[in-house]
């Protein structure tokens, strides 16, 4: 059907915008990054693979790329048959590509970041939520999933892993602030506990790049910002303000564009990287690759003290 890297509106960097692909599943709207998409096709024949989660149905193989494919109304707790005319959406993130089944395929609808708001805990689950958004899309509540915390609870081998950092090996403990915008409570738990298992332990976590920006704000004008933040890390994709976006307004800023900045995100295509370095960012890395991450972090902050002590 449509092939996205040719079809896709480019959105300018740091604008604070998404596209998202509005589908179905049991009549109900849903929505995803179009940054995630690479294709949608009708569904075709599925070869089941043992042993593995409920939800994920198997294999196909389109183009002689093998995918795996996840039922997500099954994982959405949705009973439905398969039909024919169900829909594949196949997704590239964290250099995996995933084919997640829907019944329909909407639009595409091109919004802001502070159209999409975090669901009320008593609807959403509160940290077991995989809902990341609530959305109005064209006039349509749409739910925005968390497709990452759901491939890290089908396989959680391909998300952080805290043996990553364990392989580091002993290390001394750094308490240089590190300012961390994450709006996944699963993924920002798992980013927190693997820098303190580094011995970062001065993290200040942020669940987007709103809260971030204003806590950087209200900062006094008089006091050595190194002593209050030393680095900040931030994902992309996020309500209120995407982590593009947060990198523009620190980078663009005269008092705080010298913080070096990382971009970890499971976005991190040669498109995206080319967008990060134009806005400014002293990094970008890949998720789930944390112990990059640390190697990175510990770079940046021994070359901003060296520039200091010059």
């Amino acid at each position: 059907m449509a092939d996205m890297h040719n079809s896709r509106i480019l959105l300018e960097s740091g604008t604070n915008e998404i596209e998202v692909m509005k589908f179905t599943i049991g009549g109900n709207l849903y929505g995803i990054n179009v940054a995630k998409v690479l294709e949608i096709m009708i569904s075709g024949p599925v070869k089941p693979m043992p042993l593995s989660h409920p939800a994920v149905e198997g294999i196909f193989k389109p183009r002689d790329v093998v995918i795996t494919v996840v039922d997500l109304p099954k994982y959405l707790g949705v009973e439905s048959p398969k039909a024919e005319k169900d829909i594949f959406i196949v997704t590239n993130f964290n250099k995996m590509c995933i084919a997640f089944r829907v019944h329909t395929v909407d639009r595409i609808s091109r919004i802001s970041w502070t159209d999409i708001q975090k669901p009320d805990k008593t609807v959403s689950g509160g940290a077991e939520s995989v809902a990341t958004g609530i959305a109005q899309c064209d006039g349509d509540l749409v739910t925005i999933l968390d497709f990452e915390r759901i491939v890290a609870e089908i396989a959680p081998e391909t998300s952080i892993q805290m043996s990553e950092v364990e392989r580091l090996g002993p290390r001394e403990r750094n308490e240089k602030p590190v300012w961390v915008a994450e709006d996944s409570v699963l993924l920002s738990k798992m980013i927190g506990d693997s820098l303190r298992k580094a011995n970062y332990v001065n993290l200040h976590m942020f669940p987007n790049g709103q809260e971030l920006w204003d806590a950087l704000c209200e900062l006094p004008e008089e006091k050595d910002l190194s002593r209050d933040v030393a680095l900040i890390i931030t994902d992309i994709e996020m309500p209120q303000m995407d982590g593009h976006r947060l990198t523009k307004l620190v980078k663009d800023h005269a008092r705080f564009k010298s913080i070096p900045l990382i971009i970890f995100s499971s976005l991190i295509s040669e498109e995206m990287r080319i967008k990060g370095r134009q806005l400014g960012a002293d990094e970008q890395l890949t998720k789930p690759e944390i112990a990059h991450l640390v190697d990175v972090m510990d770079h940046l902050l021994e070359r901003t003290a060296g520039s200091k002590a010059r």
